[in-house]
């Protein structure tokens, strides 16, 4: 077996993995709390790179663009139980709790350390798996209020999260750009995140740049990738996917092009 999923409704799953690391970029249409069983995975967004092991438990806010790559890790799989906060379920909670603090999205991720009550409503959630149709439908609804009510008195300032509905539209392209151009994506999916169509996207991406999309793209992320292995004394191999690169022959063949010298040249110095 190299992957299973099980659910005990849409919004709620557990995921068991093995085989060889895989990495997708992604948008999360909900909010996601994950708690970590064994394995590990990167988040990597404009700003920072997360890393999460067995024990972890982190909330991903909706709406966010990340780079995520899963691995086994230890000779055990990567396994996680998953629980996506939905609007619908949000506005229905919220409807009958008073929220608190500034409505605005936060744009983190959550991370939570060893809390023994968030952990146990996870935790809590493994028997059900294997009911299938004899699970009562009303558990679920139970379980996410519960984790919803936790993370309230966990983070007092969570609600400026979970209780804002406001969907994205249109964006400053520039802005987004610089802060995911190492995500590996089509520019149909560019232009569909910052709220235009693909000839708007290209129009606007000329107009602020001066050049087209992809040469920009690769130049910056060649740039990301040198200064992680000039500077951060990284290795080619460990680099490449998360600067945005699918492979690492082409990576070491645009890397030479564009600066004279192979990244291995680099890193071995």
């Amino acid at each position: 077996m190299e992957f299973e999923t099980k659910y005990i409704t849409d919004d709620i799953k557990l995921t068991h993995f093995e085989g060889k690391p895989f990495k997708t970029e992604v948008i999360f249409e909900h909010h996601i709390l994950v708690w970590f069983i064994s394995g590990e995975t990167k988040i990597i967004q404009a700003e920072e790179t997360h890393t999460f092991n067995a024990g972890d438990i982190f909330l991903i806010p909706r709406n966010q663009l990340a780079t995520v790559i899963n691995y086994p890790k230890d000779g055990k799989p990567h396994k996680t139980v998953a629980m996506h906060l939905t609007k619908e379920r949000l506005e229905a909670f919220y409807s009958r709790h008073k929220a608190t603090g500034k409505m605005q999205p936060l744009q983190k991720v959550y991370h939570f350390s060893n809390h023994l009550l968030l952990e146990s409503c996870m935790a809590s959630l493994i028997p059900y798996f294997d009911l299938g149709p004899d699970l009562p439908p009303d558990i679920a609804v139970i379980k996410i209020e519960e984790a919803i009510s936790i993370l309230r008195s966990i983070n007092k300032n969570v609600d400026g999260l979970l209780a804002n509905f406001e969907d994205p539209g249109k964006i400053n392209l520039t802005t987004f750009m610089e802060r995911h151009y190492m995500l590996n994506m089509t520019m149909e999916r560019f232009g569909y995140h910052t709220g235009r169509s693909v000839s708007t996207f290209r129009r606007d991406f000329k107009k602020a740049f001066n050049t087209t999309p992809q040469k920009w793209l690769t130049g910056k992320r060649l740039e990301l990738a040198h200064y992680h292995i000039a500077e951060k004394q990284r290795r080619p191999v460990d680099v490449y996917v998360e600067a945005g690169f699918e492979n690492l022959s082409h990576f070491s063949y645009a890397f030479k092009n564009r600066f004279g010298y192979s990244p291995q040249s680099l890193s071995d110095k």
